[in-house]
Protein backbone atom coordinates (compact mmCIF):
# COMPACT_ATOMS: atom_id res chain seq x y z
CA UNK A 1 0.00 0.00 0.00
CA UNK A 2 0.74 3.25 -0.66
CA UNK A 3 3.47 5.06 1.97
CA UNK A 4 2.99 8.95 3.29
CA UNK A 5 5.96 9.73 1.42
CA UNK A 6 4.34 8.62 -1.99
CA UNK A 7 0.68 10.21 -0.85
CA UNK A 8 2.59 13.23 -0.23
CA UNK A 9 4.15 12.94 -3.60
CA UNK A 10 0.66 12.27 -5.70
CA UNK A 11 -0.28 15.33 -4.13
CA UNK A 12 2.37 17.39 -5.79
CA UNK A 13 1.73 15.57 -9.05
CA UNK A 14 -1.90 16.03 -9.33
CA UNK A 15 -2.22 19.17 -7.26
CA UNK A 16 -3.92 19.82 -4.55
CA UNK A 17 -7.06 20.95 -6.27
CA UNK A 18 -7.20 16.97 -7.31
CA UNK A 19 -7.60 15.65 -4.36
CA UNK A 20 -10.66 15.10 -2.72
CA UNK A 21 -11.40 15.13 0.42
CA UNK A 22 -13.29 15.32 4.14
CA UNK A 23 -16.95 15.60 3.34
CA UNK A 24 -16.20 15.43 -0.08
CA UNK A 25 -14.86 11.69 -0.10
CA UNK A 26 -18.03 10.30 1.28
CA UNK A 27 -20.27 10.50 -2.21
CA UNK A 28 -16.89 8.17 -4.21
CA UNK A 29 -17.06 5.27 -1.22
CA UNK A 30 -20.67 4.29 -1.17
CA UNK A 31 -21.98 2.73 -4.60
CA UNK A 32 -25.66 2.61 -5.06
CA UNK A 33 -26.71 -0.74 -3.92
CA UNK A 34 -24.79 -0.06 -0.65
CA UNK A 35 -23.06 -3.52 -0.20
CA UNK A 36 -19.49 -3.10 -0.86
CA UNK A 37 -18.16 0.04 1.36
CA UNK A 38 -15.15 1.80 -0.38
CA UNK A 39 -11.76 2.31 1.71
CA UNK A 40 -8.69 4.48 0.33
CA UNK A 41 -6.29 6.11 1.84
CA UNK A 42 -6.57 9.15 -1.08
CA UNK A 43 -8.64 9.91 -3.72
CA UNK A 44 -7.05 11.78 -6.52
CA UNK A 45 -9.53 13.07 -9.30
CA UNK A 46 -6.27 14.21 -12.46
CA UNK A 47 -7.94 16.80 -14.55
CA UNK A 48 -6.01 16.22 -17.87
CA UNK A 49 -4.03 13.12 -19.43
CA UNK A 50 -0.91 14.09 -18.71
CA UNK A 51 -2.07 14.69 -14.51
CA UNK A 52 -3.44 11.23 -15.03
CA UNK A 53 -0.31 10.12 -16.35
CA UNK A 54 1.71 10.78 -14.23
CA UNK A 55 -0.51 9.72 -10.90
CA UNK A 56 -0.19 6.62 -12.21
CA UNK A 57 3.53 5.92 -13.27
CA UNK A 58 4.40 7.15 -9.59
CA UNK A 59 1.90 4.27 -8.50
CA UNK A 60 3.39 1.78 -10.76
CA UNK A 61 7.05 2.78 -9.59
CA UNK A 62 5.94 1.99 -6.36
CA UNK A 63 3.51 -0.69 -6.49
CA UNK A 64 0.52 1.59 -4.82
CA UNK A 65 -2.38 -0.63 -6.36
CA UNK A 66 -4.89 1.99 -8.58
CA UNK A 67 -8.84 1.80 -8.82
CA UNK A 68 -10.60 3.76 -11.48
CA UNK A 69 -13.84 5.30 -10.52
CA UNK A 70 -16.14 7.22 -13.22
CA UNK A 71 -18.99 7.84 -11.99
CA UNK A 72 -19.78 5.45 -9.72
CA UNK A 73 -23.00 4.32 -11.04
CA UNK A 74 -21.70 0.54 -11.17
CA UNK A 75 -24.05 -2.41 -9.47
CA UNK A 76 -21.39 -5.02 -9.51
CA UNK A 77 -18.98 -3.52 -7.03
CA UNK A 78 -16.02 -2.85 -9.64
CA UNK A 79 -15.64 1.05 -8.82
CA UNK A 80 -14.68 0.84 -5.53
CA UNK A 81 -11.82 0.47 -3.36
CA UNK A 82 -10.71 -1.80 -0.70
CA UNK A 83 -7.87 0.09 0.59
CA UNK A 84 -6.15 1.14 -2.99
CA UNK A 85 -5.51 4.89 -4.64
CA UNK A 86 -8.65 5.51 -5.89
CA UNK A 87 -8.31 7.68 -9.27
CA UNK A 88 -11.35 9.47 -10.73
CA UNK A 89 -11.79 10.74 -13.63
CA UNK A 90 -14.65 13.19 -13.16
CA UNK A 91 -12.21 16.71 -13.66
CA UNK A 92 -11.63 15.42 -17.02
CA UNK A 93 -14.37 16.92 -18.65
CA UNK A 94 -13.46 18.78 -21.90
CA UNK A 95 -15.27 18.11 -25.61
CA UNK A 96 -12.28 18.33 -27.33
CA UNK A 97 -14.13 17.97 -30.97
CA UNK A 98 -17.29 17.59 -32.38
CA UNK A 99 -17.34 16.78 -36.63
CA UNK A 100 -20.82 17.12 -38.02
CA UNK A 101 -19.12 15.64 -41.81
CA UNK A 102 -17.06 12.88 -40.13
CA UNK A 103 -20.15 11.86 -37.82
CA UNK A 104 -17.45 11.61 -34.82
CA UNK A 105 -17.15 13.69 -31.17
CA UNK A 106 -13.59 13.09 -29.21
CA UNK A 107 -15.05 13.71 -25.49
CA UNK A 108 -12.87 13.28 -22.33
CA UNK A 109 -13.23 10.26 -19.60
CA UNK A 110 -14.94 12.55 -17.67
CA UNK A 111 -17.72 13.78 -19.73
CA UNK A 112 -21.46 12.45 -18.51
CA UNK A 113 -23.26 10.29 -20.78
CA UNK A 114 -26.09 13.40 -20.49
CA UNK A 115 -23.90 15.70 -21.80
CA UNK A 116 -22.11 13.94 -24.53
CA UNK A 117 -25.77 13.45 -25.56
CA UNK A 118 -26.38 17.26 -25.54
CA UNK A 119 -23.07 18.00 -27.78
CA UNK A 120 -23.79 15.95 -30.14
CA UNK A 121 -27.67 17.47 -30.50
CA UNK A 122 -26.28 20.51 -30.22
CA UNK A 123 -24.67 19.98 -33.25
CA UNK A 124 -27.94 18.49 -34.83
CA UNK A 125 -26.48 15.10 -34.05
CA UNK A 126 -27.36 11.60 -32.25
CA UNK A 127 -25.02 9.90 -29.60
CA UNK A 128 -27.51 7.29 -29.24
CA UNK A 129 -26.52 5.01 -26.08
CA UNK A 130 -28.98 6.21 -23.57
CA UNK A 131 -28.86 4.00 -20.03
CA UNK A 132 -31.13 5.15 -16.74
CA UNK A 133 -28.18 6.83 -15.01
CA UNK A 134 -26.73 8.72 -17.45
CA UNK A 135 -27.14 11.85 -15.80
CA UNK A 136 -24.41 10.72 -13.78
CA UNK A 137 -22.46 7.78 -15.43
CA UNK A 138 -19.73 8.96 -17.42
CA UNK A 139 -17.84 8.22 -20.91
CA UNK A 140 -14.80 6.71 -19.24
CA UNK A 141 -17.18 4.60 -17.22
CA UNK A 142 -19.65 3.74 -19.67
CA UNK A 143 -16.68 2.20 -21.91
CA UNK A 144 -14.97 0.48 -19.43
CA UNK A 145 -18.06 -1.55 -18.61
CA UNK A 146 -19.17 -1.71 -22.25
CA UNK A 147 -22.95 0.01 -21.21
CA UNK A 148 -25.97 -1.23 -22.97
CA UNK A 149 -29.23 0.19 -22.59
CA UNK A 150 -32.48 1.03 -24.39
CA UNK A 151 -31.13 1.52 -28.08
CA UNK A 152 -28.82 -1.60 -28.89
CA UNK A 153 -31.07 -3.00 -30.74
CA UNK A 154 -31.01 -0.46 -33.37
CA UNK A 155 -27.29 1.14 -32.79
CA UNK A 156 -25.53 -1.68 -30.73
CA UNK A 157 -23.67 -1.73 -27.02
CA UNK A 158 -20.70 0.90 -25.81
CA UNK A 159 -18.09 -0.66 -28.09
CA UNK A 160 -20.30 -0.28 -31.39
CA UNK A 161 -19.83 3.16 -31.05
CA UNK A 162 -16.14 3.72 -30.55
CA UNK A 163 -13.76 4.67 -32.98
CA UNK A 164 -10.88 5.23 -30.85
CA UNK A 165 -9.41 5.46 -27.29
CA UNK A 166 -6.36 7.40 -25.46
CA UNK A 167 -5.21 5.20 -22.65
CA UNK A 168 -3.24 5.75 -20.01
CA UNK A 169 -1.83 2.35 -19.54
CA UNK A 170 -1.17 1.08 -15.70
CA UNK A 171 2.85 2.52 -15.93
CA UNK A 172 1.42 5.61 -16.90
CA UNK A 173 2.30 5.30 -21.12
CA UNK A 174 -0.07 7.08 -22.71
CA UNK A 175 -1.53 5.14 -25.49
CA UNK A 176 -2.92 7.80 -28.17
CA UNK A 177 -5.23 5.49 -30.11
CA UNK A 178 -8.06 8.33 -31.31
CA UNK A 179 -8.69 6.90 -34.50
CA UNK A 180 -11.51 8.57 -36.15
CA UNK A 181 -11.19 6.47 -39.38
CA UNK A 182 -14.22 3.81 -39.68
CA UNK A 183 -12.07 1.39 -41.91
CA UNK A 184 -8.02 0.63 -40.12
CA UNK A 185 -7.35 -2.95 -40.71
CA UNK A 186 -3.79 -2.99 -39.11
CA UNK A 187 -3.51 -5.62 -36.66
CA UNK A 188 -5.20 -6.06 -33.20
CA UNK A 189 -7.90 -3.69 -32.57
CA UNK A 190 -6.63 -2.72 -29.21
CA UNK A 191 -9.74 -0.67 -27.81
CA UNK A 192 -12.00 -3.70 -27.43
CA UNK A 193 -9.94 -5.31 -24.82
CA UNK A 194 -10.03 -1.67 -22.55
CA UNK A 195 -13.93 -1.76 -23.18
CA UNK A 196 -15.51 -4.13 -20.95
CA UNK A 197 -12.42 -4.65 -19.38
CA UNK A 198 -13.52 -2.79 -16.33
CA UNK A 199 -10.39 -0.83 -15.60
CA UNK A 200 -8.41 -3.81 -15.09
CA UNK A 201 -5.79 -2.96 -17.94
CA UNK A 202 -5.86 1.10 -17.89
CA UNK A 203 -7.29 3.90 -17.59
CA UNK A 204 -9.39 5.34 -20.78
CA UNK A 205 -9.06 9.12 -20.74
CA UNK A 206 -10.34 9.96 -24.32
CA UNK A 207 -12.57 8.67 -26.59
CA UNK A 208 -13.78 9.04 -30.37
CA UNK A 209 -17.57 8.26 -30.51
CA UNK A 210 -19.81 7.64 -33.69
CA UNK A 211 -22.48 9.90 -34.22
CA UNK A 212 -25.59 9.22 -36.26
CA UNK A 213 -28.46 11.55 -37.97
CA UNK A 214 -31.23 13.05 -35.80
CA UNK A 215 -34.32 10.82 -36.16
CA UNK A 216 -37.06 13.41 -36.94
CA UNK A 217 -40.33 11.26 -36.30
CA UNK A 218 -41.38 8.92 -33.09
CA UNK A 219 -43.81 6.99 -31.91
CA UNK A 220 -43.79 5.53 -28.48
CA UNK A 221 -46.36 2.67 -27.58
CA UNK A 222 -46.88 1.21 -24.74
CA UNK A 223 -48.85 -2.47 -25.03
CA UNK A 224 -50.42 -4.87 -23.10
CA UNK A 225 -49.30 -8.59 -24.52
CA UNK A 226 -50.77 -12.02 -23.03
CA UNK A 227 -47.22 -13.59 -22.79
CA UNK A 228 -43.18 -13.86 -23.86
CA UNK A 229 -43.98 -15.53 -26.99
CA UNK A 230 -46.35 -13.40 -28.03
CA UNK A 231 -43.71 -10.50 -27.59
CA UNK A 232 -41.15 -12.12 -29.17
CA UNK A 233 -43.33 -12.67 -32.29
CA UNK A 234 -44.15 -8.39 -31.78
CA UNK A 235 -40.32 -7.79 -32.08
CA UNK A 236 -40.35 -9.91 -34.68
CA UNK A 237 -43.25 -8.27 -36.84
CA UNK A 238 -42.77 -5.26 -35.73
CA UNK A 239 -39.17 -5.23 -37.28
CA UNK A 240 -39.72 -6.73 -40.51
CA UNK A 241 -43.05 -4.14 -40.85
CA UNK A 242 -41.07 -1.17 -40.22
CA UNK A 243 -38.08 -2.10 -42.40
CA UNK A 244 -36.04 -1.73 -39.13
CA UNK A 245 -37.41 1.61 -37.23
CA UNK A 246 -37.60 -0.31 -33.93
CA UNK A 247 -35.05 1.54 -31.92
CA UNK A 248 -36.24 -0.04 -28.95
CA UNK A 249 -38.51 -2.49 -27.48
CA UNK A 250 -38.29 -3.00 -23.71
CA UNK A 251 -40.33 -6.06 -21.89
CA UNK A 252 -41.75 -5.08 -18.46
CA UNK A 253 -43.90 -8.09 -16.58
CA UNK A 254 -47.11 -7.20 -14.35
CA UNK A 255 -45.23 -7.47 -11.35
CA UNK A 256 -42.75 -4.19 -12.35
CA UNK A 257 -45.29 -2.15 -13.69
CA UNK A 258 -47.57 -2.74 -10.51
CA UNK A 259 -44.59 -1.76 -8.31
CA UNK A 260 -43.75 0.85 -10.33
CA UNK A 261 -47.53 2.33 -10.47
CA UNK A 262 -47.90 1.64 -6.69
CA UNK A 263 -44.52 4.15 -5.68
CA UNK A 264 -45.12 6.77 -9.00
CA UNK A 265 -48.99 6.91 -8.78
CA UNK A 266 -48.47 9.99 -11.19
CA UNK A 267 -47.77 7.93 -14.21
CA UNK A 268 -50.08 6.55 -16.95
CA UNK A 269 -52.24 3.68 -16.11
CA UNK A 270 -50.40 0.74 -18.28
CA UNK A 271 -53.95 -0.67 -21.10
CA UNK A 272 -54.76 -3.96 -20.94
CA UNK A 273 -55.94 -4.59 -17.05
CA UNK A 274 -54.55 -7.90 -15.71
CA UNK A 275 -52.59 -8.52 -18.29
CA UNK A 276 -48.72 -10.48 -17.50
CA UNK A 277 -46.79 -8.48 -19.82
CA UNK A 278 -46.35 -5.51 -21.29
CA UNK A 279 -43.80 -4.15 -24.17
CA UNK A 280 -42.66 -0.21 -24.51
CA UNK A 281 -42.23 0.09 -28.33
CA UNK A 282 -40.14 3.11 -29.51
CA UNK A 283 -40.06 3.13 -33.64
CA UNK A 284 -38.04 6.28 -35.21
CA UNK A 285 -36.94 7.68 -38.51
CA UNK A 286 -34.62 10.05 -40.11
CA UNK A 287 -37.77 12.27 -41.87
CA UNK A 288 -41.29 13.15 -40.79
CA UNK A 289 -44.18 11.55 -42.64
CA UNK A 290 -45.73 8.03 -42.89
CA UNK A 291 -44.30 6.52 -39.35
CA UNK A 292 -47.61 7.02 -37.44
CA UNK A 293 -49.30 4.77 -39.92
CA UNK A 294 -46.73 2.41 -40.28
CA UNK A 295 -46.78 1.47 -36.90
CA UNK A 296 -50.65 1.79 -36.63
CA UNK A 297 -50.50 -0.63 -39.30
CA UNK A 298 -48.25 -3.05 -36.70
CA UNK A 299 -50.60 -2.87 -34.23
CA UNK A 300 -53.12 -3.56 -36.29
CA UNK A 301 -51.43 -7.03 -37.75
CA UNK A 302 -50.34 -7.90 -33.98
CA UNK A 303 -54.10 -7.67 -32.61
CA UNK A 304 -55.29 -9.75 -35.40
CA UNK A 305 -52.35 -12.32 -34.81
CA UNK A 306 -53.92 -11.94 -31.04
CA UNK A 307 -50.33 -10.84 -30.37
CA UNK A 308 -51.38 -7.48 -28.25
CA UNK A 309 -54.46 -7.54 -25.94
CA UNK A 310 -54.28 -3.86 -25.43
CA UNK A 311 -52.21 -0.08 -26.17
CA UNK A 312 -51.47 3.32 -25.72
CA UNK A 313 -49.56 5.38 -28.52
CA UNK A 314 -48.08 8.19 -27.26
CA UNK A 315 -50.43 11.40 -28.42
CA UNK A 316 -46.64 13.34 -27.64
CA UNK A 317 -43.86 14.12 -26.67
CA UNK A 318 -44.43 14.59 -22.79
CA UNK A 319 -46.36 11.04 -23.40
CA UNK A 320 -44.40 9.78 -24.61
CA UNK A 321 -41.71 10.56 -21.76
CA UNK A 322 -44.01 9.25 -19.57
CA UNK A 323 -44.15 6.05 -20.36
CA UNK A 324 -40.39 5.73 -20.65
CA UNK A 325 -40.52 7.34 -16.57
CA UNK A 326 -42.43 4.24 -15.63
CA UNK A 327 -40.09 1.80 -17.63
CA UNK A 328 -37.36 3.97 -15.66
CA UNK A 329 -38.32 3.86 -12.29
CA UNK A 330 -37.93 0.28 -11.86
CA UNK A 331 -34.75 0.40 -9.66
CA UNK A 332 -36.50 3.37 -7.69
CA UNK A 333 -39.60 1.59 -6.60
CA UNK A 334 -37.91 -1.09 -6.10
CA UNK A 335 -35.30 0.59 -3.74
CA UNK A 336 -38.38 2.47 -1.72
CA UNK A 337 -40.21 -0.96 -1.38
CA UNK A 338 -36.92 -1.53 1.08
CA UNK A 339 -37.12 -5.35 1.04
CA UNK A 340 -33.54 -7.29 -0.25
CA UNK A 341 -33.47 -7.62 -3.65
CA UNK A 342 -31.73 -10.40 -5.72
CA UNK A 343 -30.71 -8.08 -9.22
CA UNK A 344 -30.10 -10.76 -11.87
CA UNK A 345 -28.68 -9.09 -15.25
CA UNK A 346 -28.28 -11.43 -17.56
CA UNK A 347 -28.62 -12.29 -21.78
CA UNK A 348 -30.32 -14.91 -23.47
CA UNK A 349 -30.99 -15.60 -27.60
CA UNK A 350 -34.66 -13.96 -28.38
CA UNK A 351 -36.02 -17.04 -28.93
CA UNK A 352 -35.37 -18.53 -25.46
CA UNK A 353 -36.72 -15.59 -23.47
CA UNK A 354 -40.13 -17.27 -23.45
CA UNK A 355 -38.44 -20.52 -22.03
CA UNK A 356 -35.76 -18.88 -19.61
CA UNK A 357 -38.48 -16.38 -17.73
CA UNK A 358 -40.77 -19.38 -17.35
CA UNK A 359 -37.72 -21.43 -15.75
CA UNK A 360 -36.61 -18.87 -14.29
CA UNK A 361 -40.23 -18.32 -12.26
CA UNK A 362 -40.53 -21.77 -11.40
CA UNK A 363 -37.20 -22.37 -9.67
CA UNK A 364 -36.99 -19.01 -7.98
CA UNK A 365 -40.62 -19.61 -6.58
CA UNK A 366 -39.49 -23.82 -5.91
CA UNK A 367 -37.30 -22.10 -3.78
CA UNK A 368 -38.62 -19.11 -2.47
CA UNK A 369 -42.57 -19.17 -2.23
CA UNK A 370 -44.00 -15.77 -2.02
CA UNK A 371 -40.87 -13.79 -3.92
CA UNK A 372 -41.97 -11.11 -6.17
CA UNK A 373 -40.26 -11.30 -9.66
CA UNK A 374 -39.63 -7.79 -11.02
CA UNK A 375 -38.18 -8.98 -14.62
CA UNK A 376 -37.95 -6.36 -17.02
CA UNK A 377 -35.58 -5.33 -20.04
CA UNK A 378 -34.03 -4.70 -23.27
CA UNK A 379 -35.55 -7.24 -25.12
CA UNK A 380 -34.76 -6.78 -28.40
CA UNK A 381 -31.27 -7.90 -27.85
CA UNK A 382 -31.95 -10.63 -25.47
CA UNK A 383 -31.03 -9.12 -21.81
CA UNK A 384 -33.63 -9.52 -18.94
CA UNK A 385 -33.23 -7.79 -15.48
CA UNK A 386 -34.53 -10.46 -13.22
CA UNK A 387 -34.81 -8.84 -10.00
CA UNK A 388 -36.09 -11.05 -7.28
CA UNK A 389 -37.99 -9.30 -4.15
CA UNK A 390 -37.97 -11.01 -0.72
CA UNK A 391 -42.04 -12.19 0.22
CA UNK A 392 -43.63 -9.64 1.96
CA UNK A 393 -44.42 -11.94 4.75
CA UNK A 394 -41.02 -13.94 5.16
CA UNK A 395 -37.66 -14.36 6.85
CA UNK A 396 -36.01 -11.05 5.42
CA UNK A 397 -32.50 -12.15 6.82
CA UNK A 398 -33.12 -15.74 5.40
CA UNK A 399 -34.21 -14.49 2.49
CA UNK A 400 -30.61 -12.58 1.97
CA UNK A 401 -28.94 -15.38 3.27
CA UNK A 402 -29.80 -17.14 0.33
CA UNK A 403 -29.39 -14.77 -2.10
CA UNK A 404 -26.34 -16.25 -3.97
CA UNK A 405 -28.07 -19.86 -4.08
CA UNK A 406 -30.81 -17.57 -5.42
CA UNK A 407 -28.78 -15.98 -8.04
CA UNK A 408 -27.26 -18.95 -9.29
CA UNK A 409 -30.27 -20.45 -9.83
CA UNK A 410 -31.78 -17.74 -12.03
CA UNK A 411 -27.93 -17.88 -13.44
CA UNK A 412 -27.79 -21.93 -14.04
CA UNK A 413 -31.43 -21.04 -16.08
CA UNK A 414 -29.45 -18.64 -18.31
CA UNK A 415 -26.47 -20.75 -18.80
CA UNK A 416 -28.57 -23.60 -20.05
CA UNK A 417 -30.40 -21.53 -22.43
CA UNK A 418 -27.05 -20.44 -24.10
CA UNK A 419 -27.31 -17.29 -21.89
CA UNK A 420 -24.45 -15.20 -19.84
CA UNK A 421 -24.31 -14.31 -16.16
CA UNK A 422 -23.72 -10.79 -16.81
CA UNK A 423 -25.63 -8.62 -20.39
CA UNK A 424 -24.23 -5.21 -19.31
CA UNK A 425 -23.44 -4.83 -15.47
CA UNK A 426 -20.07 -6.67 -15.75
CA UNK A 427 -18.50 -8.83 -13.44
CA UNK A 428 -16.53 -6.70 -10.60
CA UNK A 429 -16.70 -7.87 -7.01
CA UNK A 430 -20.42 -9.53 -7.97
CA UNK A 431 -20.20 -12.36 -10.32
CA UNK A 432 -15.75 -12.64 -10.29
CA UNK A 433 -15.65 -16.37 -8.55
CA UNK A 434 -18.71 -17.08 -10.17
CA UNK A 435 -17.54 -16.30 -13.53
CA UNK A 436 -13.81 -18.19 -12.93
CA UNK A 437 -16.42 -21.58 -12.37
CA UNK A 438 -18.45 -20.85 -15.59
CA UNK A 439 -16.09 -19.45 -17.85
CA UNK A 440 -14.60 -22.00 -20.77
CA UNK A 441 -11.12 -22.76 -18.92
CA UNK A 442 -9.14 -21.66 -21.82
CA UNK A 443 -11.18 -18.33 -22.58
CA UNK A 444 -10.43 -17.65 -18.56
CA UNK A 445 -6.84 -18.42 -19.51
CA UNK A 446 -6.57 -16.07 -22.10
CA UNK A 447 -7.94 -13.49 -20.59
CA UNK A 448 -5.46 -14.09 -17.68
CA UNK A 449 -2.76 -13.76 -20.23
CA UNK A 450 -3.92 -10.39 -21.29
CA UNK A 451 -3.89 -8.94 -18.19
CA UNK A 452 -0.65 -10.30 -17.29
CA UNK A 453 0.38 -8.50 -20.22
CA UNK A 454 -0.65 -5.45 -20.06
CA UNK A 455 -0.55 -4.97 -15.73
CA UNK A 456 2.39 -7.48 -15.08
CA UNK A 457 2.33 -6.14 -11.44
CA UNK A 458 -1.50 -6.68 -11.23
CA UNK A 459 -1.72 -2.94 -10.12
CA UNK A 460 -4.91 -2.33 -12.01
CA UNK A 461 -8.44 -2.72 -9.94
CA UNK A 462 -6.90 -5.78 -8.69
CA UNK A 463 -9.56 -8.19 -7.24
CA UNK A 464 -12.07 -7.12 -9.98
CA UNK A 465 -13.25 -9.29 -12.80
CA UNK A 466 -10.37 -12.01 -12.24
Amino acid sequence: MASSASLSTLRSLAGEKAIIEGNDRAPFLEEWRGRWPGETPLIVAPGSTEELSAVMAHCYQNDIPMVPQGGNTGLVGGQMPKGEVLITTKRMRAVRDVSPTNFTMTLEAGVTLAEAQEAAKAEGKLFPLSIGSEGTCTIGGVLSTNAGGIHVIRYGNARDLVLGLEVVMPDGRIWHGLNRLRKNNVGYDLKHLFMGGEGTLGIVSAAVLKLYAQPQDHVTALLAVPSVGAAVDLLSLAQEASGGQVGSFELMNANMVSLVGHYFPELPTPPGDGAPYFVLAAFEAGQRGSLEETVMGILEAAMEKELVLDGTVAASEAQAHALWTLRHNASEAMKRDGHYCVKCDVSVPIPQLPSFLKGSDEAVLAHTPGARIIAFGHMGDGNIHYDILAPLDGDEAAYEASADAVERLVHDVAVAHDGSISAEHGIGLLKRDELAERQDPTEHALMHAVKAAFDPKGLMNPGKLL
